[in-house]
């Protein structure tokens, strides 16, 4: 029994493993296919709409899947990408500048835009999965993400610990990107937004206050007509 139970623990975890590689494949595959710029937004659409129905717990034909929600998304998910690309070029090259001088003023400035991008990537990771989770109008993704973030700032500060962690393990081991690079960081923060995303909407469905204030109402967030059940939700933060 014990030999049996292990044995379904470890075709479970190669089987997982197996699905992040192919994910990260087709999310590279698929992001040079647009252009890298225009390609990033959709292929992050995609994956994290497969990613919240894999951790339900539902198979669905992963290639073809992808490709649906890449060309059914292009539009949507370069609204999304393009911005965040824009805002984190503009932070990078401002800390860079900042950050090469000596001054008072200049070291301050630097250590501003750091936190700046500290609290943007916290937003960042936030926002893909909650376009594969509610239906929101466009702008309200970037509003709700990061008022998420700075209401959740245990579960904000987990996703930076992991989004770290991935860039630490890639630059260790650049071998490991073209298989899991990608792939793993969209997976763990996927299925880590999926749980704090369903803690609130539980806590909001019973009647508990989540913070000092309710975010949105629920009737702010509708249910998607033509989508599938499982990639929509009506409750948000």
């Amino acid at each position: 029994m014990a030999s049996a139970a292990f044995g379904f623990k470890a075709y479970t975890l190669f089987d997982t493993l197996l699905w992040i590689a192919c994910l990260n494949i087709l999310w590279i595959i698929f992001t040079v296919l647009g252009g890298v710029v225009l390609g990033c937004g959709p292929s992050t659409v995609a994956a994290h709409i497969l990613v919240r129905e894999k951790v339900r717990g539902d198979a669905v034909p992963l290639v073809r899947r992808f490709a649906r929600e890449y060309f059914k998304n292009f539009g949507k998910g370069n609204a999304l990408g393009l911005p965040v690309l824009m805002v984190g070029v503009a932070l990078v090259l401002n800390w860079g500048y900042f950050s090469a001088g000596w001054d008072f003023g200049s070291q301050v400035a630097s250590a501003a835009i750091f936190v700046a991008a500290l609290f943007a990537a916290g937003a960042c990771c936030y926002l893909f999965p909650m376009f594969a989770r509610y239906t929101l109008p466009l702008p309200q993704y970037f509003l709700m993400s990061s008022r998420f973030a700075m209401r959740h700032l245990a579960g904000t500060a987990i996703l930076l610990f992991v989004t770290a962690a991935a860039v630490f393990v890639c630059r260790s081991v650049p071998g490991l990107i073209p298989f899991f690079g990608v792939g793993a960081w969209l997976y763990v923060t996927g299925w880590l937004c999926d749980r704090f995303f369903a803690a609130n909407d539980h806590a909001m469905a019973a009647g508990e206050a989540v913070g000092t204030e309710v975010l949105v109402t629920p009737a702010a967030a509708t249910p998607a007509t033509a989508a599938p059940a499982v990639r929509r939700e009506g409750n948000l933060v």
